[in-house]
């Protein structure tokens, strides 16, 4: 599902059906937002029964270049992460 998928499928809930595409639109934009910025400062994200959202570093290590071969460092970095929730994960 694509965001235009999702923008469809929250129009047709009977509870947001007076809401415009463009307003369905801003919610998204919004609510990505919010959580990127949240996770940025270094604050957890949790949606209860869906998931949190986190920040995570990732330690240096070594890895292979795949055209050369080549042994090359790879640097430590941050990265976000993402655990679901356990109603999620029981329901699929």
């Amino acid at each position: 599902m694509n965001r235009k998928e999702l923008i469809e499928v929250l129009l047709k809930d009977r509870d947001l059906s007076t809401m415009t595409k463009k307003q369905a639109n801003q919610f998204i934009d919004v609510m990505l937002d919010t959580i990127k910025r949240t996770v940025k400062k270094g604050e957890d994200v949790t949606l209860v029964g869906f998931g949190t959202f986190t920040k995570s570093r990732k330690a240096s290590r070594l890895g292979v270049n795949p055209s050369t071969g080549e042994r090359i460092r790879i640097r430590a970095r941050v990265v976000p992460k993402f655990k679901p929730g356990k109603p999620w994960k029981e329901s699929l």
